[in-house]
């Protein structure tokens, strides 16, 4: 799991992952590039990556039990 920040500081995103206690890796996408290539129109957003390369996107909060079950099943062989 990566988490991509939109915009704004590097220290404010690590604010951000300190306030929540995200312990993942996260970049900033200061030019929106990622955004854009997966299609992303805001936040908060999921892009699900499968093993094959395709992707899922969903928008909005996820609940840690549809987060986990999404993981689960990308965790499965093909």
């Amino acid at each position: 799991m990566i988490g991509v920040a939109w915009d704004g500081s590097d220290a404010a995103m690590q604010a951000f992952q300190d306030r929540h206690g995200l312990t993942f890796p996260s970049v900033r996408d200061g030019d929106g590039s990622l955004y854009a290539h997966f299609g992303v129109p805001a936040q908060p957003a999921w892009v699900f990556v499968s093993r094959d390369g395709t992707t899922d996107l969903v928008l909005g909060a996820m609940e840690e039990p549809e987060l986990d079950a999404r993981l689960q099943a990308l965790s499965q062989p093909a």
